[in-house]
């Protein structure tokens, strides 16, 4: 590994480091105040924001992103003022640190589990330059010193908004260094910020698969991810179809590029004749892909490869299959899915609660789009991630999943005989 660069990332990981110790005490009152602050900050300089933006969309444009990647890069007027609202929501809620479980022994000592800061936790992401504000705002609220890096494409939109943000913290005395940036573009920068035990806490991969899977390979510190999402929707033969046909457009359609977007939707065979047709009509500007039976019910759509199953397409494409049933369904998503967001359109009661028993995901949506699988919807303010892995956190990561906790053992002179 180049040895500057990794002195390089070892020298931001120990400013965070460092100021992280200052953020364990900090009152929620100040840590409010420079939210506040930073989303005034925001709105203020949306001009200057939405001018290094563009630099990274041109440039964008030039490497032939597709349509959706670079919807996803841009900041509008509308998406600043977004950014500035989580900031607000995220001051408003409680804070999670100090909060006591407590039980007194039968010897006399209390005995409390107190909610503490990880630490350092460190964020690696492409594209969406809202990342940026969403992770420096939950760790500055959660009490965390923020390591971020984000990807190349955004690069001009990042360092704007790092500015803003630290100029927002700083104007309220709270120590700058606890939100770093990494802007070195090459991956030995992410092998070096992975591997600092003793400097980085936790580790947060937001991105494409193959990203993912190098922060993983690499990384000795622990990390929370998910390596992509493949998310279902399963219409069932109980399902109210005009219905299912606009939640299952507005699943693969409202933001195609994003994480929690459908990738596959199963149909059952009873219904499959009546619904698939809405579908396409609901979705007229998206490619089909289907196995046999789709294609005789909609002639001319692509057939679908074994890869298309398996595929994250973040982008107007869709996979559809015919089954024969609801556990033939949750068997397809067990064997192919990602645990972020699957779905089950129905109207059997019975039959949706059988659905959520199944299948083993992270967000299970029940009559609703996958795409409200995301910590501002679920009232987070924002998230960090979405996990799909089993410990520690799961599904949209808002404050307290950035927190663990300690015991502290209160006596009065006890000891043990």
């Amino acid at each position: 590994m180049n040895g500057e660069i990794r002195e390089y990332v070892q020298t931001l990981a120990r400013r965070a480091k460092d100021a992280s110790v200052g953020l364990r005490g900090l009152p929620a009152e100040r840590k409010n105040g420079a939210l506040l602050a930073t989303a005034s900050l925001l709105e203020l300089r949306s001009g200057p924001l939405r001018e290094a933006n563009e630099k990274d969309l041109a440039a964008g444009r030039k490497a032939g992103l597709s349509a959706p990647l670079l919807d996803r890069l841009e900041l509008t007027d509308k998406r600043i003022s977004l950014m500035a609202s989580s900031l607000r929501e995220i001051a408003a809620q409680e804070d999670p640190l100090g909060e006591l479980s407590g039980v007194r022994r039968p010897s006399g000592f209390t005995l409390q589990k107190v909610r503490i800061p990880i630490g350092v936790v460190a964020v690696i992401y492409e594209s969406r330059p809202n990342v940026t504000v969403d992770a420096a705002a939950l760790c500055l609220k959660s009490g965390n010193a923020a390591v971020l890096r984000g990807g190349s494409e955004a690069a001009e939109s990042n360092r704007a908004l790092i500015a803003v943000l630290r100029e927002g913290f700083c104007s309220t005395g709270i120590d700058g260094d606890c939100l770093q940036y990494i802007e070195r573009r090459e991956y030995e920068a992410i092998d070096a910020l992975v591997r600092l035990e003793g400097l980085v806490d936790l580790v947060v991969p937001r991105g494409g698969e193959a990203l993912i899977r190098r922060v993983v390979e690499k990384a000795s510190v622990p990390v929370i991810k998910h390596y992509k999402g493949v998310c279902h929707l399963y219409v069932d033969e109980s399902a109210d179809l005009p219905m299912a046909a606009r939640v299952a457009a507005n699943a693969k359609r409202q933001r195609p590029a994003t994480c929690n977007a459908l990738e596959t939707l199963l149909v059952h065979r009873s219904v499959a004749a009546a619904f698939l047709p809405m579908a396409r009509e609901a979705m007229a500007d998206v490619e089909l892909r289907g196995d046999a039976e789709a294609r005789r019910i909609l002639p001319g759509i692509a057939e679908a490869e074994e890869e298309d199953w398996h595929a994250e397409y973040l982008d107007l494409i869709l996979a559809v299959k015919v089954v024969g049933s609801l556990e033939e369904a949750a068997a397809h998503i067990e064997k192919y899915g990602s645990s972020h967001t699957d779905g089950i359109l129905a109207r059997d009661a019975a039959r949706i609660e059988r659905f959520v028993q199944m299948v083993d995901s992270a967000v299970v949506t029940v009559n609703a789009s996958t795409r409200l699988s995301d910590g501002g919807v679920f009232g987070l303010g924002a998230e960090i991630g979405i996990s799909t892995d089993k410990l520690h956190a799961r599904g949209p990561m808002g404050l307290r999943e950035l927190t663990t906790y300690k015991w502290v053992v209160r006596g009065n002179g006890d000891v043990r005989g």
